[in-house]
């Protein structure tokens, strides 16, 4: 029937049982499938990811900033990974930096969640915060 309309037999699902086919114009049938695809990732939502860095000797004030900005970023809807990077011998006392990043948590408890918990990476302890509980 497809040479007769001289077109194409395209399988459109074979996974069904029996298979589904179609007589088409092959041609036409794989831009409709790229159209489709090419909307669906316009639907998509990309989530940027910022990133706020700190040692475990910032002070107070410096941090204060730091926290401000992350907090303007999840309001935006934005990922915020908050690294503290260890420089010389400051790497044998990692619970400075963990007590930093669960301050910085509590801060930020009212428009994040802690998507990450505070973990070690090489000389680096990185946390992972995500918008979460918008304020009413």
């Amino acid at each position: 029937m497809a040479e007769q309309a001289n077109l194409d037999l395209v399988e459109i699902a074979p996974n069904a049982d029996p298979p589904v086919c179609k007589i088409l114009e092959f041609g036409k049938f794989q831009y409709e499938q790229a159209k489709k695809e090419r909307e669906a990732r316009k639907q998509q939502k990309q989530v940027e990811i910022k990133e706020i860095r700190l040692r475990p000797k910032t002070n107070e004030h410096h941090r204060s900033f730091k926290v401000r900005d992350a907090r303007r970023w999840l309001e935006n809807g934005m990922k915020v990974r908050v690294r503290i990077r260890f420089r010389g011998r400051e790497i044998t006392y990692p619970e400075i930096a963990r007590k930093l990043l669960e301050d910085i948590a509590t801060d930020l408890e009212d428009v994040a969640v802690v998507e990450q918990m505070p973990g070690m990476e090489g000389r680096t302890m990185l946390m992972v915060l995500a918008p979460g509980k918008q304020s009413e």
